[in-house]
């Protein structure tokens, strides 16, 4: 028999931890609000959602490795907002950022959820949060109640 896992939408009792950027905070708010609204929605308490901010993207993996090793999570939503400039710093953020935020995942085996743009424009990066192009934060949030529920199943069904 085929055993097929796809995760459910359901956040009620799940413990989310939430790194969010300072830098280009117009932005990583309106990131913030839609996961927040998200996890609302779908059932979390804000009893169990957890919010740290930190200086910048670059930071954004650290503090993700940090909660993950000093508390317990069912998973981490990671938001900023890196946006091209005249030099190559967006390249090495951008590089860094999400090998960091990967590695911190496959280590410490919970989901740790990638909400963050990387975009040319001001502009570009507005659209995706709570723009024309929907919210990234809303599906980071919505990706991370789903991979905490698929994950759980998976527990469940290799015990």
């Amino acid at each position: 028999m085929i055993h097929i896992v796809e995760g459910g939408i359901a956040a009620e009792g799940k413990k989310i931890g939430i790194v969010v950027s300072q830098f280009n905070k117009t932005v990583t708010q309106k990131l913030l609000n839609g996961a927040l609204d998200c996890l609302r929605r779908h059932g979390a308490s804000d009893d169990d959602i957890t919010v740290v901010w930190c200086p910048g993207a670059y930071e954004i993996p650290q503090v993700a490795s940090y909660l993950t090793s000093h508390q317990r999570f069912d998973a981490v939503i990671c938001l900023g907002a890196v946006i091209r400039g005249e030099t190559p710093h967006f390249d090495f953020i951008c590089q860094e950022c999400a090998r960091g935020v990967g590695a911190v995942s496959r280590e410490r085996g919970i989901p740790v959820l990638f909400g963050i743009l990387t975009t040319d424009t001001f502009a570009q990066a507005a659209e995706r949060a709570g723009g024309t192009m929907g919210n990234k934060g809303w599906d980071a949030a919505l990706g991370a109640i789903s991979m905490c529920d698929s994950y759980s199943t998976i527990a469940v069904h290799n015990s």
